[in-house]
């Protein structure tokens, strides 16, 4: 049974458990369980190839075949398409962002449908990122790996979302702009969003998350707080290789 968090409200957004998930033939996630309540950022931690990104694909309903328990809100969703978990008020923001080359950044923005409401508006996201607003009418050929970055954050953030799935925020980005997105973060939670991010910069996610679930070979091989981390921190390394 997973223990009390100490952080976040108590009301549960996302439970996984017993989830399995193939691509092909190939099984990528052999067990995971977890939970994340209202308000937390949740970070899963791991190897190369340990199966974090295939867990945030499953979540939503990108990886095609998987099995076991996914409840958003206590609503079962192991069997919907991407499209219906979604309108639950799920996003996902992959490492790739996906930002369109011949659009303007606020074409960009402007790009996904609202889904829900208590999206952002335009100007609220523009306040969050100024950067973008300078922007605004660049293309997205013209934006760097930072800009590229908040617009791939700012544009699920219109969409009605309340759980972002973030899969690596910080990949390659300058340290200042590293800086930035963990501001955003944070920000994002006061407001009562909750966050469930892949991260590979541990001493970043360290600074961030609430918990942290530790992904090896398609399981969760552990599970801690963030109040936990001076005095379990070598076995911490052990386990993420550092």
């Amino acid at each position: 049974m997973l223990e009390a968090t100490r952080a976040g409200g108590e009301r549960r957004m996302l439970k996984v458990q017993g989830l399995r998930g193939w691509y092909g033939e190939t099984l990528a996630l052999e067990r995971i369980d977890l939970e994340v309540r209202e308000g937390e950022v949740v970070c899963l931690l791991g190897r190369n190839g340990a199966g974090k990104t295939t867990t945030l694909r499953a979540i939503t309903g990108l990886l095609a075949r998987r099995q076991g328990l996914i409840e958003v809100q206590g609503r079962p969703t192991t069997g919907m398409p991407p499209e219906a978990i979604a309108r639950l008020g799920v996003a996902y923001c992959p490492e790739e962002r996906g930002i369109f080359a011949s659009l303007t950044t606020e074409e960009n923005l402007l790009l996904p449908p609202v889904l829900r409401p208590g999206g952002l508006s335009v100007q609220e996201i523009y306040e969050i990122f100024p950067n973008l607003h300078n922007r605004r009418r660049s293309p997205g050929t013209r934006l760097s790996g930072g800009e590229q970055q908040m617009l791939a954050i700012g544009r699920i953030l219109r969409t009605g979302c309340r759980l972002l799935l973030l899969d690596e925020p910080t990949e390659g980005l300058a340290p200042v702009i590293v800086e930035k997105i963990g501001q955003t973060i944070r920000l994002l939670r006061e407001r009562g969003f909750t966050v469930l991010m892949v991260e590979q910069n541990f001493r970043f996610a360290a600074s961030l998350a609430d918990r942290f679930y530790v992904i090896e070979e398609g399981r969760v091989a552990g599970h801690f707080r963030q109040d936990e981390l001076a005095t379990r921190r070598a076995e911490v390394e052990a386990l993420v290789g550092l």
